[in-house]
């Protein structure tokens, strides 16, 4: 029997669903939570697939994660570039990939630990030219943190005024600031396997657990193929197989707007019943592809030669 673990929060539809779909299909793989005391350097993996929902919040999480792809575990997503990725790389990789994206730029942090000394900031620039950082990306504006989620520090800015005084508030978040794009329509796909979309009905303006009722938008054939295609291309250069990827669309152009969600929110009051069962099957399917196929999937490091693997 193969197993396959999950790695949560305090989440529980998403999860106990994935579980019971994953038993009772018979397919030679077993689904559970995972157990994790202390973690040696010899200790092997028991799981062919860990699935990870919480290392971005609970960081004892990493390092185990990090030696069990080590030793041959297939984790969703990959533990070493989920750590390393952030929005502002992301946006600039958009860009490269042709595909269309805010005017974005990043900013130095407000402050700094007591531990950084003025000395160790003689790289940095100062004043910054604030007339011309609102003049490259327009205003309104968009500013929150390069690194993050679940919409935590973000603010919309109407003026100058107002995107130095929120930005006096951010301390040592880094911030980046991104030109608003004044939609006629949002979508956020839901990605699974890199390839699998889910094209949803889903409005940011909403309360959290409203974003996806009763949002009622067609989408036209051409844009919903290229949307499709655009999300494909975030995940495969991102090597997500676990992601959200939310798209404005302004005069029939679909601006990539978050796509670095490899923990979303997949909990049945957000997804509502109309999404939830697409969800867990799909990710039913990919872990239990992922767990018979072990060997062949996980991905290649540098260090693989060496180890024989």
């Amino acid at each position: 029997m193969l197993k396959v673990g999950l790695l949560v929060g305090r989440e529980r539809s998403f999860p106990d669903a994935l579980i019971r779909e994953i038993n009772c299909r018979g397919e030679g793989v077993m689904a559970e939570y995972v157990k994790i005391g202390e973690v040696t350097t010899r200790q092997l993996p028991e799981y062919k697939v860990i699935v990870d929902r919480i290392s971005h919040e609970v960081i004892f999480y990493q390092p185990f994660l990090k030696a069990a792809a080590l030793s041959g575990t297939v984790v969703i997503n990959n533990p070493f570039w989920r750590l390393a990725d952030d929005k502002f790389f992301g946006t600039v990789l958009a860009e490269r990939l042709g595909l269309a994206a805010p005017r974005t730029l990043i900013l130095p942090s407000r402050s700094y630990p007591e531990s950084i000394v003025s000395d160790s900031l003689s790289n940095l620039k100062a004043p910054l030219d604030w007339q011309a950082i609102a003049q490259y990306t327009g205003l309104p504006a968009i500013l929150k943190p390069h690194w993050g989620g679940g919409w935590k520090d973000v603010h919309r800015v109407d003026s100058v005024d107002e995107l130095l005084a929120v930005y006096n508030e951010t301390n040592q978040l880094c911030m980046m600031l991104q030109e608003y794009i004044d939609w006629q329509q949002y979508v956020r796909c839901i990605c699974i396997g890199r390839k699998n979309i889910l094209i949803t009905n889903w409005d940011p303006r909403r309360p959290h657990f409203e974003r996806y009722r009763n949002v009622d938008q067609k989408i036209d054939g051409d844009l919903t193929e290229r949307i499709r295609a655009d999300a494909i291309k975030i995940n495969e250069a991102l090597g997500y197989d676990m992601n959200t990827v939310e798209f404005a669309v302004r005069d029939g152009v679909p601006y990539a707007i978050d796509f670095m969600n490899s923990a979303p929110d997949f909990d049945i009051a957000s997804l509502t019943e109309v999404y939830f069962p697409w969800v867990v099957n799909a990710m039913a399917d990919l872990v239990i592809e992922r767990a018979k196929e072990a060997d062949l999937r996980r991905p290649q490091y540098r260090w693989d030669a060496l180890l024989n693997l």
